[in-house]
């Protein structure tokens, strides 16, 4: 597979991803911080920061909106719910695996 081709799919599979959590909005990002130790927001910073590594203008709230969908605060507004203490327990207890 040539470099360009697996950009490509790599890009795909990103826009895949995003507009599966966009579609998931019962799945808090503290469920999935505690599964996978990522969540909407890192995809927001990883934009980010990529954007940055490339010189390009990318301000974290607007890559929060392209992750969301929408503006951050309208999404928290409508779907974050407040972590349980579980959840914050479970939270508490993943170690980074970085």
């Amino acid at each position: 597979m040539d470099k360009s081709t697996q950009i490509e799919l790599e890009a795909a599979a990103f826009r895949r991803l995003v507009s599966h959590l966009q579609k998931e909005t019962d799945v808090q990002n503290i469920d999935i911080m505690i599964l996978a130790g990522f969540c909407r927001n890192c995809l927001a910073k990883w934009l980010t920061a990529e954007a940055k590594e490339q010189n390009v203008e990318l301000d974290f709230e607007d890559a929060r909106e392209q992750v969301y969908g929408m503006p951050y605060s309208e999404w928290k507004d409508k779907y974050q719910l407040k972590a349980t203490a579980e959840q914050l327990a479970a939270y508490d207890q993943r170690k980074p695996k970085d």
